[in-house]
């Protein structure tokens, strides 16, 4: 079914990271825009290079990024009519499992605190998706799956290209091989309005901070992992890293 312009804007939306009032160490999604304090700007030396805002950010965006999609993937196998959009859902399994792995093993070297739920908005991508039944949930994981994930795309480059931290890069690496995958397997579920998709990524809403923050852990709470279902591809192990020296905040 084709959606108005007005219609896709309510559902088909994403949120980004940005610098939190509260915690230095943890970034908080506050829409698409870019409003960290100094994106450029260093706040710790760490053994793999210097660590800027936009770097720590970027790490906690992949992370939320997993704690909805990860639970989107698991609903494609279940709830997918077709071939496409399940096997659609096994890429976002083990894509973010992988990249999820990553996150919570280079954090903890570079100082960075990684939440444990979505935003309110993700929350809300996956709700939609738990009341969506038959061919409307194949063509909302489609779209909204495929808005998201071109709307990063850029994200993944520009932190690529700019950032020293060797961890960072790694991650960078590996992010920009899932989402791509991601927006090609979205695609060829055959379901894509490439017409709003485009619209969606050029005029996202701007929504209120509330909605497009993800809570901060408890103090002390352990990191949560997106763990794959028995039986489904595990994703590629990383490796242990040699140093565990703490970074220098800055």
């Amino acid at each position: 079914m084709r959606m108005s312009r007005n219609a896709a804007g309510t559902v088909f939306v994403v949120g980004s990271l940005a610098v939190t009032l509260a915690a230095l160490a943890y970034p908080a999604m506050l829409g698409v825009q870019n409003v960290s304090s100094s994106p450029s700007r260093i706040i710790a030396r760490t053994p793999t290079g210097p660590l800027t805002e936009a770097d720590r950010d970027f790490v906690v965006k992949v992370r939320a990024a997993g704690l909805w999609e990860f639970p989107s993937g698991e609903l494609a196998l279940t709830k997918g009519t077709t071939q496409p959009v399940r096997t659609a859902g096994e890429h976002l399994i083990s894509g973010h499992a992988a990249l999820d792995a990553e996150c919570r093993l280079i954090a903890p070297r570079l100082g960075i605190t990684l939440p444990n739920q979505a935003s309110p908005q993700q929350q809300g991508f996956v709700a939609t998706l738990t009341a969506d039944h038959g061919k409307q949930f194949d063509t909302d994981l489609a779209n909204i799956l495929r808005v998201t994930h071109g709307q990063i795309f850029p994200t993944v480059a520009k932190i690529r290209a700019t950032t020293e931290n060797s961890l960072v890069r790694e991650l960078a690496d590996q992010a920009n091989d899932t989402v791509l995958d991601h927006i090609s397997v979205m695609e060829k579920t055959g379901l894509v309005n490439f017409d709003s998709v485009l619209f969606q990524e050029t005029t996202p809403p701007k929504l209120p901070a509330g909605d497009v923050t993800p809570p901060a852990p408890q103090p002390g709470a352990p990191v949560v992992a997106l763990t794959p279902p028995a039986g489904s591809a595990s994703p590629t192990p990383t490796p242990t890293p040699t140093s565990t020296s703490s970074p220098t905040v800055g």
